[in-house]
């Protein structure tokens, strides 16, 4: 098809979905998978904002428990890691081998306090059979010094290495992911949509005819929503404020340190650069609670909560950074956190779905509880060959390569 034709190119879709974060992605590919002709539209970078600066870690309930009981977010999220694991293995409802796994387990380590061994114990009776003890021996370098007198256990919780899953995701869905400048969506007199209008760097105007359309942006679903009038779902913001700090010392570490409060004190992961180097990525109250903190006061934080933990490890030049970031959820009561990923039909719009994953770990049951609500057949044919033309956007750049350029 000649590119004057290409130009005007229309054609129908089962499926359209709006974001190209690793929710969206997983339910592209699990549509694909059921035979459904969906695509998906992305502004940015693929990943961008949430799902690219992720920490990778495939919850399974255990950061939920630590209060001493199962609460229903723990027991939403507690089939996870297995889940996952599955497709890793190619043998689950999407196929992620070209993922790249970190670390297969997390390591749960108190501070040398009552009441930190005490949340300890509570959080692995709680989830027995995911949290083992670790001999001395086998503890990982960074809890072998003499002075070290926590308690330190391993939990079923793997970590991802981000990029590699958002691009993973991607290829599966190649011809499938179209980079869009801007937007425009036609409805009919009942509210629903009919057709979606986009161009890009290739294509002055493409467009859909979807059947149904799902909006998985992220933050970017609020905006969505209200250009297409609905009021409901509503969306919150649970900001976050994390440290980072580049270094030399050769042990990646993943970790859950639990101090007093039902929350990681701490969570640290490890991320490797393109330069050699590893990046660590401070997680948990400190950057829940270093929102109300600048960047300098973060890091001089950051750098207490390391020499209070940790005081043998070699960090003295290390480099820091900050990055701030929101996490985007359904609107919920007093803004405490979803049980579980969401989707809903717009109001106003019945074949539009706002859906949210809430947090990595459930991009799987995100699919889940957007195809409930599709109520379609598969129908469209299948996509035309000039559609292979459009531009597909890039996959974002992790914080840890950016910030310390």
């Amino acid at each position: 098809m000649t590119d004057r034709n290409f130009d005007r190119l229309t054609f129908d879709v089962d499926v359209a979905i709006i974001g190209g974060g690793i929710g969206g992605l997983w339910l592209l590919n699990r549509l694909c998978n059921r035979g459904y002709n969906a695509v998906m539209l992305e502004k940015h970078a693929l990943g961008n904002q949430q799902s690219i600066n992720s920490q990778g870690i495939i919850h399974g309930g255990i950061k939920y428990s630590l209060a001493g009981g199962l609460t229903s977010a723990s027991e939403a999220i507690a089939a996870m890691p297995d889940r996952w694991r599955r497709c890793l293995r190619g043998e689950g409802d999407v196929d992620l081998r070209g993922a790249k796994v970190l670390s297969e387990e997390l390591y749960l380590w108190s501070t040398n306090t009552t009441i930190s061994i005490l949340t300890a114990f509570l959080a692995s009776q709680v989830m027995r059979s995911h949290v083992v003890s670790v001999p001395d021996s086998s503890r990982h370098p960074a809890f072998q010094n003499s002075a070290f007198k926590g308690n330190v256990q391993l939990v079923d919780e793997m970590v991802l290495d981000a990029p590699s899953v958002v691009r993973t995701l991607a290829h599966n869905c190649t011809g499938r992911i179209y980079k869009i400048t801007d937007l425009n969506v036609s409805r009919d007199l009942s509210g629903r949509v009919e057709s979606i209008q986009f161009s890009n760097g290739r294509s002055n105007a493409t467009t859909l005819r979807p059947q149904r359309v799902v909006l998985s942006a992220g933050a970017g679903n609020e905006a969505l929503l209200q250009q297409l009038h609905c009021s409901k779902p509503e969306m919150q913001i649970r900001p976050l404020h994390q440290a980072l700090l580049k270094h030399d010392y050769p042990h990646a570490l993943y970790a859950h340190c639990i101090g007093s409060s039902p929350s990681p004190r701490i969570t640290i992961s490890s991320h490797p650069t393109t330069d050699g180097k590893w990046v660590w990525y401070l997680g948990g109250d400190l950057a829940t609670n270093g929102v109300a903190l600048s960047e300098s006061e973060l890091i001089v934080k950051g750098k207490q909560e390391l020499l209070e933990l940790l005081p043998w490890l070699p960090f003295e030049s290390a480099q820091w950074a900050t990055l701030r970031i929101d996490r985007a959820e359904p609107k919920q009561s007093k803004l405490i956190k979803p049980d579980k990923a969401f989707a809903a039909v717009a109001d106003g719009c019945t074949n539009v779905i706002a859906a949210w994953p809430t947090k990595l770990t459930l991009a799987p049951n995100m699919a889940d509880e957007v195809e409930a609500l599709l109520d379609i057949q598969p129908q469209a044919p299948a996509l035309p060959a000039a559609s292979a033309q459009i531009v597909a956007p890039n996959v974002a750049t992790p914080c840890w390569e950016t910030l310390f350029a």
